[in-house]
């Protein structure tokens, strides 16, 4: 009798816990060209930047309370006439992340989110 409980249960905790804290950003509509990745032979040149931002989340990374906002962060690296090359994104869970999801018991999930990249062609 308790060998179903606990198979269902299992099933279940596992369903909860892939599906939480999926960040999505879709670079589609920015209205500047981006890409993940420059030429090969001739690196781009320009001026690296780095930007970090939150995204939190509530019951175990569940709900998504706020998301970085892809437009904001690139917009306000480029101008008229640049493109953004060798863009990274890295979704971590901090020291002071991991302190944050401890203390609430998992009820608030903070991610730190650092976009990194060159501004080129200014």
């Amino acid at each position: 009798m308790i060998r179903p409980v606990f198979a269902r249960a299992s099933v279940l905790v596992l369903a909860l816990a892939s599906s939480g804290c999926a960040l999505t950003l879709d670079a589609s509509h920015l209205g500047v060209p981006v890409s993940l990745a420059g030429a090969a032979e001739r690196p781009d040149s320009g001026t690296p930047f780095r930007v970090t931002q939150h995204a939190v989340y509530m019951i175990l990374g569940l709900v998504q309370v706020k998301q970085p906002n892809l437009e904001d962060v690139l917009g306000s690296q480029v101008g008229a006439g640049a493109r953004i090359t060798n863009l990274r994104i890295k979704v971590r869970s901090g020291l002071g992340d991991l302190l944050v999801t401890g203390l609430t018991l998992g009820l608030v999930v903070p991610r730190s989110v650092t976009f990194e990249g060159t501004v080129a062609g200014q």
